[in-house]
């Protein structure tokens, strides 16, 4: 195997694997309604399949075929970190309590953090009184949720967390306040 030829293999790996970064983008995005990027994104993308295809095509070995595959997963891999590390989105999260006193505080604090929070008596399996805290938040923040339920005492309560698309009035989805 010619040098040339290790090159070109590096080559197709790496756009490979950027173009399927670009793709968990435009999936992110369109996910979320945000839909200007995409079209740059989808243009891009069908740039450089055209021109790794028309590589492909041309050349003889499986080694291309490895080197295409394994750029395909590494894009996978890096896509979905690069999606961990932005957290587009907004979340319901309801958080289930058999105490009232840590029910109370929590909500609490998630007010004093700027959220916007009820809390209600709820009937749990059985009908067993259980309370529930109910906050929208941002996905990125949800550590902020994380943090505040640790430092109340909650470890490992019973979550509901719903994907919302959108929120209008006047409910608060980012924290006014550091905590």
């Amino acid at each position: 195997m010619t040098q040339s030829i290790i090159f070109t293999l590096i080559g197709v790996f790496l756009i490979t694997a950027f173009t399927n970064v670009l793709g968990t983008l435009k999936t992110i995005l369109i996910s979320k309604k945000i839909m200007n990027p995409v079209y740059i994104l989808v243009f891009v993308d069908a740039m450089i399949f055209a021109t790794v295809v028309a590589k492909m095509t041309s050349s003889k070995g499986i080694h291309f075929t490895i080197a295409y595959a394994l750029g395909k997963t590494m894009g996978v891999f890096i896509g979905g970190k690069f999606e961990e590390r932005l957290a587009l989105g907004i979340l319901e999260v309801d958080v289930f309590l058999k105490d009232k006193n840590k029910m109370i505080q929590i909500a609490e604090k998630l007010r004093e953090a700027g959220y916007t929070v009820n809390n209600f008596l709820a009937r749990g399996m059985n009908g067993d009184r259980r309370y529930k805290v109910e906050v929208v938040i941002k996905r990125k923040e949800f550590k902020v949720l994380e943090d505040i339920m640790d430092t109340c005492g909650v470890h490992n309560p019973t979550l509901k967390i719903k994907n919302l698309n959108k929120v209008n009035g006047k409910i608060t989805t980012t924290r006014i306040k550091t905590v």
